[in-house]
């Protein structure tokens, strides 16, 4: 069974944001984070393959750690994962993301969420799932398996759940969570499941290949929040 994301219309295909429409991806140049890295102790990233064939790296964006929290701020879309995080079986990852100033390094909104399901991570054939909120009130589902797929369409969908910011520049917040129970998966945003899929969905050829593997966060390009309350539970 599958329970489809909780959107319809024409609001999967563009987002109203203040009397103007934004879609999802543009043509934005990738930015070059200054002083770029990862120096979070035991933390990976990895670029998408367009930016690598552009000659870009996890150098072109930054990743920290302060505390119990991480700061993000890309240039390319990456993804994020420390190899000793690992889930198998049924069990939720989740986190806070707070954009502290609503697309203030791009010019229309992008998104950030939770990764699982990360196999063969940081090579050629890498899989696994992400879902991803977006500051105006949209998210997506996608994931790779090598190649990029998507769960929830091109452009992905809104919920009531997620939250907006008040404007360009405020900062907005996002829990965001995802979960593997018996034959389900789902993305929670906020307390309230936006998209359900039978596991037989996601695992399968072209996509992943187990729901068991290492979990992580991801960044679209030009994009920068603080994530807090980063971490795994089982039922």
């Amino acid at each position: 069974m599958h329970i489809a994301p909780r959107w319809i219309g024409s609001a999967a295909l563009a987002i109203v944001l203040t009397g103007g429409i934004w879609a999802q991806e543009g043509p934005e140049a990738n930015r070059k984070i200054a002083g770029g890295g990862i120096t979070a102790p035991g933390w990976m990233g990895k670029v998408d393959a367009d930016s690598e064939k552009a000659g870009q790296s996890e150098k072109d964006a930054k990743f920290v750690q302060k505390g119990g929290e991480f700061d993000v701020t890309t240039g390319p879309a990456i993804t994020y994962w420390n190899p000793k995080n690992t889930a198998t079986g049924d069990y939720t990852v989740s986190a806070t993301f707070t954009e502290p100033k609503f697309m203030n390094l791009n010019d229309h909104p992008h998104p950030y969420g939770i990764a699982i399901a990360g196999n063969g991570m940081g090579t050629a054939e890498q899989s696994y799932l992400y879902c991803a909120a977006y500051g105006n009130g949209n998210f997506i589902v996608r994931g790779f398996g090598p190649d990029a797929f998507q769960m929830n369409g091109r452009r992905g969908g809104t919920d009531a759940a997620v939250h907006k910011a008040p404007g360009v520049g405020q900062p907005v917040t996002q829990d965001i969570a995802m979960s593997v129970k018996g034959g389900t998966v789902t993305c929670a945003i906020n307390g309230t499941v936006v998209a359900t899929y039978d596991k037989a969905m996601v695992v399968t050829a072209g996509k992943l290949k187990s729901t068991d593997g290492v979990y992580g966060i991801r960044f679209a390009h030009n994009t920068e929040a603080v994530v807090t309350n980063f971490k795994v539970s089982k039922p």
